[in-house]
């Protein structure tokens, strides 16, 4: 206890400030998640002060995040439209989700999965990263601009043959569920569904609009639009926060310049004498747990979701542990991985029952806080407690900040997240795969499709198609390494091109037209076992022996044992013999379990050195003839 509050003085300042910086990024983030802000102020208090009572990394201060937030987004409106629109309804579904999320870290962290996340491929998180940056910015756009489609009544009269459509069909599944819908009541039906209240299909075709309109293609869809409906207000409101954003770092960093545009802007717009469209209000009083989630729970609902809970988890356990990478390499010490994944599981869990949408470790807010004299667990929690307080006490007044200043922050967050460092590299990167004509970089290749594919088609399924690539063209990369370092030769050859390995040089004379040598040098796995069945073809018929040097092989998988017994059979079929010399552990232990070893290779035809084996072959060729 006493260590606990050995850094009181240096805690109180980094968790206040952090506190400060996570505000109106908390309230932002749930807006564009469509929970409302309230949702990012939950999830910020729950998950700051749980994840760092329970994670493992003293200084980390988590909430909700910009990658977190995207993938929130596309799940929270994808369970919205199975409840036509209705947010209350889905409301318990969607929670459940992020519950599971949360639950799913906790696994993850028990079972030792955070020490792995540190090997996917930097190509896919930078193609990732820069994928939300854009998806964040191109989707605040319209509430940059004042544009919201389902407040377009044109717009939404496009929608209302489909509208009615829907209505008639919920109209026959009602009637059908009732046991109504009948030949003599067909024609009451058709009369019940034109006389459908307009009040009913208008609703339904502002669902249609504002489901058209969201994400990246549906901003696209309406663009042209919003730009012929630009509410002047709204866009001098959004771009006045950006330039105070960008423009009041560079009088200081001591005052959080997001928080400065937030209070100056907003003020201003109250004040002033327009109208404006402000943030959805904000509930006072203590967060009160959504019970909904246990007594409304609905397995056939959430069960689509099931991989998507899943994926969010594994996305807030890469982003919660590279900030930890970066919290370690300002403070010289070493985070828990797997502790820091159960602490932010926790977080999440209990933000979900809160109605918050769930967060990970946030970079920024990590960094304001170590620099701040933050250096315990202590610090994230009083960045916790602070919310709550600005919760009870200002909720009020935060419902009246102006919907464009937080469009405005989060167009900052966007051009923030983006990873610069690899789109600049990106002409730099060796190119080293040809598609016909041309060579490209597969790093590149692999960014821009993980890049590509979330912007316009799905995050999640983005990141596994990125790893998957990654893994092949590693696989081929270290194929196609592993199959220049191995070679087989002839003995005289090998002295005239100097590529004969040092106790090779007292090979003698009169094996050097019957022996071959093959080098073997790295993994012997699937991506190279196609290059090592060539050896066959490779061997010419007046060869009696073949000499397999594996000391350099520190592992052999599945394939590439089978490829060795293969090549063993086509050789002795020739009626060339196989000597192996150096098989270390992992290799021979293979060989052993699928008997080549000795079925196909006598235990005497393996030796430990070379010259072992040369002292055999002379004896051998010696009794042959």
């Amino acid at each position: 206890m006493k260590n606990f509050f050995k850094h009181l003085k240096g805690d109180a300042f980094g968790g206040i400030t952090a506190g400060i910086v996570a505000l109106p990024l908390a309230l932002a983030f749930g807006v564009s998640s469509g929970l409302g802000p309230s949702a990012g102020l939950y999830g910020a208090i729950f998950i700051a002060f749980f994840a760092a009572l329970f994670g493992g990394t003293p200084t980390q201060i988590s909430g909700p995040t910009a990658p977190m937030t995207a993938v929130s987004m596309v799940v929270i409106a994808g369970i919205i439209a199975t409840f036509d629109g209705d947010v209350e309804k889905a409301l318990p579904a969607i929670l459940t989700v992020f519950l599971l999320a949360g639950l799913f870290q906790i696994v993850l962290g028990v079972m030792g999965i955070g020490k792995y996340i540190k090997y996917i491929p930097y190509p896919v998180v930078s193609g990732f990263m820069t994928a939300i940056g854009i998806m964040i910015l191109i989707t605040q756009l319209l509430p940059a601009v004042g544009y919201y489609p389902n407040q377009d009544e044109s717009y939404v009269d496009s929608f209302k043959p489909e509208a009615q459509e829907i209505v008639l069909n919920k109209i026959l599944e009602n009637e059908a569920g009732k046991g109504l819908l009948v030949l003599e009541n067909f024609e009451e039906t058709i009369r019940k569904a034109k006389l459908t209240d307009d009040t009913d299909v208008y609703k339904e075709a502002i669902t249609l609009a504002k489901a058209s309109s969201s994400g990246v293609v549906g901003t696209f869809k309406v663009m042209g639009r919003a730009l012929q409906n630009i509410n002047w207000i709204e866009l001098t409101l959004a771009l006045a926060t950006i330039f105070i954003i960008y423009g009041f770092k560079r009088i200081t960093t001591i005052v959080p310049s997001t928080l400065v545009a937030l209070l100056v802007v907003s003020g201003v717009a109250y004040v002033a004498p327009f109208e404006y469209r402000a943030i959805q209000e904000i509930p006072s009083g203590f967060p009160v747990p959504k019970l909904s989630i246990i007594t409304d729970f609905k397995f056939s609902i959430i069960s689509p979701y099931i991989l998507t809970a899943l994926s969010l988890s594994f996305l807030g356990a890469i982003d919660s542990l590279l900030t930890s990478v970066v919290a370690d390499n300002m403070t010289k010490t070493r985070h828990k991985p797997n502790k820091e994944l159960i602490g932010q599981g926790i977080g999440n869990t209990i933000a979900s029952f809160f109605g918050g949408i769930p967060g990970a470790g946030a970079t920024i807010r990590t960094v304001v806080n170590i620099n701040s004299g933050g250096r315990t667990k202590l610090s994230g929690m009083i960045a916790g407690v602070l919310l709550l307080f600005i919760l009870l006490a200002l909720g009020p007044i935060a419902s009246q900040i102006p919907a464009a200043v937080l469009a405005g922050i989060l167009i900052t967050v966007g051009l923030g997240v983006m990873d610069y460092k690899g789109l600049k590299a990106i002409p730099n990167l060796p190119k080293d795969i040809k598609l016909g004509p041309i060579k490209l970089s597969s790093e590149v290749i692999i960014m821009l499709v993980v890049l590509v594919l979330s912007v316009v088609w799905d995050l999640v399924a983005a990141v596994g198609i990125g790893l998957v690539l990654s893994c092949l063209m590693f696989m081929k990369k270290m194929g196609d390494f592993t199959a220049r370092q191995s070679k087989v030769f002839d003995l005289r050859a090998a002295e005239k091109n100097k590529v004969l390995w040092s106790d090779e040089l007292i090979f003698p004379d009169h094996l050097k037209e019957e022996v071959f040598i093959k080098h073997l040098r790295g993994p012997l796995f699937f991506g190279y076992t196609s290059d090592f069945s060539a050896l066959t073809k490779q061997i010419p018929a007046t060869a009696s022996d073949v000499i397999l040097r594996m000391g350099r092989v520190p592992y052999v998988d599945q394939s590439g044992v089978y490829a060795i017994e293969d090549t063993i059979l086509q050789l002795n079929q020739g009626g060339i013999n196989v000597h192996i010399v150096g098989l270390r552990k992992q290799p021979k232990y293979m060989l052993e379990r699928i008997k080549i070893i000795p079925e196909l290779i006598p235990e005497t035809e393996v030796y430990d050195t070379f010259e072992e084996c040369i002292n055999s072959l002379n004896k051998q060729v010696k009794d042959r003839y």
